[in-house]
């Protein structure tokens, strides 16, 4: 059985694959299947959370190659981003004592 952490970087993957290439490119995310990932996989980043100048602003951060899509590794650089800012708002908080 794999570990947490492989479990994780496991839907990583599969949840980028699983939007990627329904229009074009089968490794990179249109700005259509973007939007619809992150409405469906992560609601927080979702369009009821941006307007879509906020969401043409967030595309053009991510697409480092100006290609108009995003690719795996712009994918991943997002997320790592998102996880370094989950990561600053929790490093605060108490943690439990360990026993």
């Amino acid at each position: 059985m794999a570990c947490p952490l492989e479990q994780a970087l496991a839907v990583m993957v599969t949840t980028f694959h699983k939007y990627s290439g329904k229009e074009g490119n089968k490794y990179k995310l249109s700005k259509a299947e973007l939007k619809e990932l992150l409405n469906k996989e992560l609601p927080s980043f979702g369009s009821k959370q941006m307007d879509e100048g906020e969401f043409r602003r967030l595309v053009n951060d991510l697409d480092h190659d100006k290609d108009s899509e995003v690719d795996f590794k712009e994918f991943a650089c997002f997320l790592a981003c998102v996880a370094m800012g989950f990561n600053e708002f929790f490093k605060d908080a108490k943690q439990p004592r360990k026993k």
